[in-house]
């Protein structure tokens, strides 16, 4: 697993753990730290989640090296 795939799935988790909050306690942690859902700097954070969780697919589905 390279730093990329382990930096995606941190963020995924992170991602996961926010909507989380929001389900449970409707508490945007995200929005909440960085003055809002709507600001570009929240908007920029909630991106790079997204292409995260985009490149955490490919972790799902590659082959597997020297796996028996």
């Amino acid at each position: 697993m390279t730093a990329l795939d382990k930096t995606a799935l941190v963020l995924v988790i992170l991602g996961a753990l926010n909507w989380l909050l929001v389900g449970l306690a409707r508490m945007d942690v995200v929005a909440m730290l960085f003055g809002g859902a709507e600001t570009m700097i929240s908007r920029i954070i909630y991106t790079i989640i997204g292409l995260a969780g985009l490149w955490a697919i490919t972790i799902l589905v590659r082959p597997e090296i020297g796996a028996k």
